[in-house]
């Protein structure tokens, strides 16, 4: 059987095309895309267009506007027709799904609703689509990535060569992953080999929260990361250092934040990335509780737009226009 996935792997990796077997050509001068996350709406594309941003990434988790089981044609079409009077470059699709869930019906519900999302993807112009590996929890590490290989080869790939689409694994920790970081990175990445279907949606937010480097890490793996989200952590040092990273009275000693409010050195970040001739699109991920976060509803409240216009501002020192 193993024998079996890694000739249909090596296969599919013959077959990948010009679109995805090689990187281009890094540019000399760094020219990324600046954008935001958010639900597809007129208003929040509107938004993003009318505040300079060129990008956007846009969710299609279950119940939202774009939840493929429930959108219908018509409402994918308009927002299509949307987007393309924007002008802005859709980057990313993102979808929480449990991959290799341990629970056979649950798996089997992840993997139909992640199929029908590359296929999304695929219809909005989208070159990926974000998520998370979902894991198996207490199995060893290898045997999980072998059984995301078989499943990703199995259910996604071929729905990825179809659609020109590539999927992008997030280091949130919150819920059954396996690239969290450094060491799962490294298990993946061997296990996949040159795999042109997969890659890295890069938020430092994550790292720091771990304790782990967000700034070596993207340099040790720059060369896998297709796009980025922009979000800070802020360490709150007083409450750590009295509670411990498993507080027993549950105190929040860290929480997200926008970019230039937490630890991450955003100079450093952004020196790996230009170093790199990063061309990709890097998006405003909005999750700071002092801005409106949470947002209510699927439109962008006054509050919460506020957060990306102060993140906007703070990202032009770095970011050209």
């Amino acid at each position: 059987m193993a024998c079996t996935r890694r000739n249909v792997l090596s296969s599919m990796l013959s077959a990948a095309g010009i679109a995805f077997a090689q990187r281009p050509p890094r540019p000399k001068t760094w020219k990324p895309k600046l954008g935001i996350l958010g639900q597809a709406s007129e208003a929040n594309i509107a938004f993003a267009r009318q505040e300079g941003f060129t990008s956007m990434g846009i969710w299609a988790n279950r119940r939202t506007p774009l939840d493929p089981e429930t959108a219908t044609d018509a409402a994918v079409a308009r927002i299509q027709e949307m987007l393309r009077r924007s002008g802005l470059h859709i980057s990313v699709i993102g979808c929480s799904e449990s991959h290799i869930d341990p629970d056979p019906q649950a798996r089997a519900r992840a993997n139909s609703y992640f199929g029908k999302v590359i296929e999304l993807a695929g219809r909005l112009g989208a070159p990926h689509v974000g998520t998370q590996t979902g894991g198996m929890p207490g199995r060893p590490l290898a045997e999980q990535v072998d059984e995301l290989v078989r499943v990703y080869t199995e259910k996604y790939f071929p729905l990825c060569q179809k659609h020109h689409v590539r999927i992008l694994w997030e280091p949130y920790a919150g819920r059954p992953n396996i690239a969290t970081g450094p060491v799962g990175y490294e298990a993946l990445f061997k296990a996949f080999g040159d795999s042109p279907y997969i890659g890295l949606q890069y938020d430092p937010s994550h790292l720091v929260w771990q304790m782990m480097d967000p700034i070596q890490c993207a340099r040790d793996f720059v060369d896998k990361i297709y796009d980025v989200h922009l979000k800070d952590t802020e360490i709150r040092w007083p409450i750590l250092r009295k509670t411990g990273i498993h507080p027993l009275n549950n105190a929040q000693w860290w929480r997200f934040r926008l970019p230039g409010l937490g630890q991450i050195d955003w100079a450093a970040f952004f020196t790996v990335l230009m170093d790199a001739g990063y061309s990709g699109a890097m998006n405003i991920e909005h999750e700071d509780p002092l801005y409106g976060h949470p947002n209510q509803g699927v439109d962008f409240t006054d509050d919460y737009k506020t957060g990306f216009r102060v993140a906007h501002q703070y990202l032009r020192q770095y970011v050209p226009a």
